[in-house]
């Protein structure tokens, strides 16, 4: 019996917002475990076929203390986000590193995370912060997150909207994922 959207987005918990969930909706623990996934699978085969992932100002020099997941849910504490802009930026993140022929990695996941967030809130929410707050959630300098938007952007064409079947069908994924 296939799963309806109306409980795919129920079980991922997308219609909570970070000031009043007491816990990590589950759309993002879904997400980062896929992404902590990712990044093992990648790193492998970057490793194994000795191919180079082309380095990008989302790598950083050295991977970060924190995991995804615990980044993930840094950044949903303080943005004060929709769940939802996890999903979207998702979307945006799986089309940069495919126009840039690039791997997810532990050196570039939480700068195009925070990025992707970011430019997802901007989009869907009614209410964001700005960029120099992004940047302290992230960890990141202004510059640098100005930097990253930008790039992030044109690399996607500025081409930000994502359709219901879209947005959808990432539900369905996600929820199926674990």
């Amino acid at each position: 019996m296939a799963i309806t959207i109306s409980e795919a987005y129920k079980s991922l918990e997308l219609g909570a917002s970070s000031s009043h969930a007491s816990e990590t909706p589950q759309a993002l623990l879904n997400l980062s475990s896929i992404w902590e996934r990712s990044i093992l699978k990648n790193e492998k085969l970057l490793l194994s076929t000795r191919k180079s992932d082309p380095v990008t100002i989302f790598h950083g020099s050295k991977a970060p203390n924190l995991s995804v997941t615990q980044y993930m849910e840094r950044i949903f504490k303080y943005s004060n986000c929709s769940p939802s802009c996890f999903v979207i930026a998702q979307i945006y993140m799986e089309r940069f590193l495919q126009k840039k022929g690039g791997y997810l990695t532990s050196f570039n996941a939480h700068r195009l995370l925070i990025t992707g967030v970011m430019i997802a809130a901007k989009f869907l929410d009614d209410k964001y912060y700005s960029n120099s707050y992004f940047a302290r959630v992230g960890g990141v300098s202004t510059e640098e997150m100005n930097r990253m938007e930008i790039e992030f952007l044109f690399n996607l064409k500025f081409r930000l909207f994502v359709t219901k079947e879209l947005f959808l069908k990432y539900c369905e994924k996600l929820d199926r994922a674990i």
